[in-house]
């Protein structure tokens, strides 16, 4: 199920109704890409048709950021709990261990992925990693060599919004992966690179506070919030 936003679809499942879904579609090869969908993102897709046009052609828009659960609070929506682009992505691979699906990790700088792939692998032993690649080749052709080479079942790419589902998008028809999602720092985080926020934040759909409290110069990005609020209220 979907509801509206700003003009753009987005899932109402939780996880545990989400993660049979995307791996029915793995089971019947039927391609897919999950974004995340978050105020800054609706904000953008307001002013940019195209965006909005490649969000809404994704087979899933999951709800991360506590905005658009506030928002379909206010539309009387069903939309009553956030998944997380990173949590999401542990649910997917939580699950491609149980199943014997594979992943392949591409983007960020060199070394990144090859960490990430490995802190998975600790977590989750079952897990068949097909492959890493880090984002600064600039050989198009031989990534999706690389990748087409590995035969993952899904991929995850890792260069920032909207970057990543653009580039998802532009390749996905020749390439061997059935799902898809773009996990913008994701890799950082698990590589330790970057510390996610606390757990009680994140509780509390917070993470936003947390990096406006360690970058101070985040501010201007956070006023979308408001704004995005405003603009609901007024479609309301």
């Amino acid at each position: 199920m979907k509801e509206t936003i700003l003009g753009v679809q987005v899932n109402t499942e939780n996880y545990d109704e989400l993660i049979p879904k995307v791996f029915r579609n793995i089971e019947d090869k039927k391609k897919s890409l999950v974004v995340a969908i978050n105020p800054e993102k609706l904000m953008k897709a307001k002013e940019d048709p195209g965006l909005k046009a490649l969000l809404n052609r994704a087979e899933f828009q999951i709800p991360d950021g506590i905005g658009v659960i506030i928002a379909s609070k206010l539309k009387k929506g069903s939309i009553s709990s956030r998944i997380t682009g990173i949590d999401m992505m542990d649910r997917i691979v939580r699950e491609a261990a149980r199943t014997g699906r594979a992943v392949f990790l591409y983007g960020a700088k060199p070394g990144v992925a090859d960490k990430a792939a490995q802190q998975l692998k600790q977590t989750y032993p079952d897990l068949i990693v097909a492959g890493t690649q880090d984002g600064y080749e600039s050989d198009t052709s031989k990534v999706l060599e690389t990748i087409n080479k590995a035969k993952p079942d899904i991929l995850f790419v890792a260069m920032g919004s909207p970057k990543q589902e653009q580039w998802i998008e532009q390749h996905r028809d020749n390439l061997y992966p059935t799902l898809y999602q773009g996990v913008g720092g994701s890799f950082d985080v698990l590589a330790g690179n970057v510390k996610r926020a606390p757990a009680a934040f994140q509780r509390m759909g917070a993470e936003w506070l947390y990096r406006l409290l360690k970058e101070p110069s985040r501010l201007k990005r956070q006023m979308n919030l408001p704004k995005f609020l405003f603009e609901v209220f007024k479609q309301k």
